[in-house]
């Protein structure tokens, strides 16, 4: 390059480097005070009680209309009219989004518990005519005599498109067969039922999951659980969610110790191979017999898990014996969480990978854990508190004015290289993320009630406790 095309390109750089960077105030006071207004690119200050509540609504209004719960006769195609008459063979209308999907099932825990510190019916609503219509199908089906099979559609010629099912048989609730099935719709029947939700007629689904869990789910010679894909004998840390808050629930609704020491042996067995201390964050997945594990941080993965402490820890008796290990363990990943969150609020896909993009289900399951972790007396609200109110002001933008959450990572399974995590989509789509912005709202309402009821902007910073110094 000769010299004066250098030079222009020097000139060219400065003068878009000008062109890009905010030309600071004249005033010299306002410059040496630091009191020049940054360009957050989101909200700073905490978010009130109003201003969260108005977001969890606009999920509420969306979810109402995208998951309806409609009965068909599957062989018919027609919609039933109501639960007096139910024809042999029932299904549920396929919506935007599957009213059984493990994903949904963490929609119903979010809305219970919103409706539980809000006060409003509307959420239970929501959650209890979708769990008591599923519970009813349920009961219906296996009340029948066994039907011959239902034909099944043709196979599809090679090269045609395939469109989602357009109903759900309910068999995940008749037969499950993975913790996929069982888990988080388990969460969310428990959580019904010890509300008060028709417990006798949850209960029967209940007890198959549970079954599931505790006796029909494949598990390593210690006892862990465990899946034969992608490769045999395989962790993943999904399952911490898939397993230990049904388990802890049942531990709740029956007084039985064997469901919490089955629940915190999982939730340590799986950190003994998986947690890293080095930097306080969990492998998404974990192979017996391989001799070196990649580390890649999956942060929906690991939001899976310290919600899974958290749910363990709101409802393990307090002498349980292991109580203190799964708390340090707890104190342990939050702290490596609030170590990796982004300028921005919200965590990234890999965690430790800042080239990747900030992912929202992630992010909101975070915001929730550690600000239960504050209502409950696990954190310090000092110390903790900003990361929450940041986590959540970000998580809240990704709600847009429908009501769909953006910004969520698709369905993942597991991989052993960066791009496979740093390349997967996101979609409003993804039902993963509206369970997890619904806890996250619900735990910042109680902390904005609570812990941090006095949380403000003092000296520029966000500050969980006001300063006696008067300026």
């Amino acid at each position: 390059m000769s010299i004066r095309l250098l030079a222009t390109a020097v000139l060219f750089g400065v003068a878009t480097l000008s062109a890009q960077t905010p030309a600071a105030p004249a005033d010299p006071l306002l410059i040496n005070s630091g009191r020049i207004p940054p360009a957050y690119p989101v909200p700073y200050p905490p978010a009130k009680v109003e201003e969260i509540k108005a977001v969890l609504d606009r999920v509420l209004a969306y979810a109402e209309t995208a998951s309806p719960i409609l009965i068909i006769d599957p062989e018919s195609g027609e919609t039933v009219a109501g639960l007096d008459a139910l024809p042999p063979r029932v299904a549920l209308r396929a919506g935007q989004f599957s009213t059984l999907s493990y994903e949904w099932g963490v929609t119903y825990a979010g809305m219970l518990l919103v409706a539980d510190i809000t006060g409003d019916t509307r959420y239970r609503d929501y959650a209890a005519r979708r769990i008591t219509t599923i519970a009813t199908l349920a009961q219906h089906i296996r009340a029948q005599p066994k039907l011959p099979d239902f034909p099944l559609p043709p196979v599809p010629q090679p090269g045609t498109p395939v469109g989602p099912p357009r109903f759900n048989n309910l068999r995940s609730v008749i037969r499950p067969h993975s913790l996929d099935d069982s888990g988080s719709m388990a969460v969310a029947f428990l959580k019904a039922s010890r509300a008060g939700v028709e417990p006798d007629l949850l209960r029967p689904s209940i007890d198959r999951w549970i079954e599931w869990i505790s006796r029909g789910q494949m598990r390593l010679s210690d006892g862990t659980l465990a899946r034969n894909r992608p490769l045999a004998n395989t962790l993943w840390l999904d399952d911490l969610y898939m397993s230990v808050p049904a388990l802890a629930q049942m531990g709740a609704l029956t007084g039985e110790t064997s469901y919490f020491d089955d629940a915190a042996a999982q939730v340590l067995q799986f950190a003994r191979r998986m947690f890293v201390p080095e930097k306080r964050l969990f492998l998404h997945g974990w192979v017996d017999g391989m001799a070196s594990h990649p580390a890649f941080h999956w942060g929906r993965a690991n939001g899976w898990a310290i919600v899974a402490m958290v749910e363990l820890l709101s409802v393990m008796p307090e002498d349980h014996p292991q109580r203190a290990a799964v708390l340090e363990l707890y104190r342990a990943h939050a702290a490596g969480l609030a170590a990796v969150q982004g300028i921005d609020g919200r965590w990234h896909q890999l965690l430790d990978r800042t080239e990747t993009y900030g992912e929202t289900s992630c992010s909101a399951m975070f915001t929730y854990a550690i600000a239960r972790g504050i209502n409950r007396g696990w954190l310090d609200a000092l110390a903790y508190g900003p990361v929450a109110s940041l986590g959540w002001n970000a998580v809240a933008q990704q709600v847009n004015a429908e009501g769909q959450v953006e910004g969520t990572c698709v369905g993942t399974g597991m991989g052993f290289d960066p791009m496979f995590y740093a390349f997967r989509a996101t979609s409003p789509y993804a039902a993963h993320g509206y369970g997890p912005v619904l806890l996250a709202g619900a735990e910042m309402i109680a902390l904005r009630q609570g812990a941090g009821k006095d949380a403000l902007v003092s000296d520029s910073a966000v500050q969980f406790q006001p300063s006696p110094a008067r300026f």
